[in-house]
């Protein structure tokens, strides 16, 4: 096992991101432990990675099979970006400072950071695997999918899986419960990846119009799930989140419109929460909920 510390830049709850729900997850009781297993960045490994807070910072213990591990400095990296720590947050605080109704929402669920999927890899597996699933029938074909073909790690004490490489998804011909035209995409999504057209930082160091044009041309991955990629696993912090239902029904009631947010409306209102429009809008719809309706 190896260790490793992360000194968070501006507030961070290690609470909010357990309970928010890792990548497909849903949310979970917080024991004062995170643990997480993912196939790493560089594809060819997978681990498992414990996660405590104190005042010092967040701490975490790296987990791999027979006690081999990845290369820690990626491994480190990697989950830095899962939990948005790669970031320096006291901008985004200076959002809040200026935008009341940030400020409200945000005060109830202080040190919330996006938590985002493992990788754009395991988010586009994902957006295949849920295509006309609900979330929990995606979510335990998931887990059964890495149990079964990916790695079995114990983190912290509780047996977890992270999920297949592309090169053990692509030995996957049939799964139980997954029909033949998933299987043909999660390979499509599988062979992407080793590609190297699913790299987390070309993916969030691009023209996210332009990424997102290049995710639409892998099999299976449409508009939403282009959007959800960039937006929930590359680690981008200023993308807006567009044509979001939810989204314009939360900004209405927040600030008063007299209904959902026109494009328009998000335009504009959205101006104030520069340079952390990605983050406020996962913000909104996480934690808008605990804000009384009368506000």
């Amino acid at each position: 096992m190896t260790t490793f510390s992360l000194r968070p830049r501006g507030a961070f709850s290690l609470r909010e991101s357990a309970e928010f729900g890792f990548g497909p997850r849903h949310s979970t009781v917080f024991d004062g432990t995170m643990r997480l297993a993912f196939c790493t960045d560089d594809l060819l490994h997978q681990v498992g990675v414990a996660l405590t807070q104190d005042q010092r910072g967040v701490h975490g213990t790296i987990v791999g099979p027979g006690g081999r591990v990845a290369p820690v400095d990626a491994v480190v990296a990697q989950t830095a970006r899962m939990l948005s720590l790669d970031v320096d947050a006291h901008g985004y605080e200076a959002v809040a400072a200026r935008d009341p109704v940030v400020a409200r929402v945000l005060a109830t669920a202080p040190g919330l950071r996006p938590p985002l999927f493992h990788s754009p890899y395991e988010a586009a597996a994902w957006c295949v695997l849920s295509l006309r699933w609900n979330t929990r029938q995606a979510a335990a074909v998931r887990d059964r999918l890495a149990h079964t073909h990916g790695l079995s790690v114990e983190v912290a004490g509780v047996p977890m899986a992270a999920f297949p490489t592309p090169e053990q998804l692509l030995a996957v011909t049939a799964f139980d419960g997954v029909p033949p035209v998933k299987i043909e995409r999660l390979h499509g999504v599988a062979r992407a990846a080793a590609e190297g057209r699913l790299a987390a930082e070309e993916i969030r160091h691009d023209d996210p119009e332009a990424a997102m044009a290049r995710l639409r041309e892998i099999p299976g991955i449409g508009p939403f799930s282009a959007s959800l990629i960039v937006l929930r696993a590359s680690g981008v912090c200023d993308v807006p989140v567009q044509q979001e239902p939810r989204l314009a029904a939360i900004v209405g009631r927040l600030y008063g419109l007299p209904g959902p947010a026109t494009a328009a409306d998000m335009r504009r209102i959205g101006e104030s929460w520069r340079p952390f429009r990605t983050w406020v809008g996962v913000l909104l719809r996480a934690a808008s909920n605990r804000v009384p309706q009368a506000a």
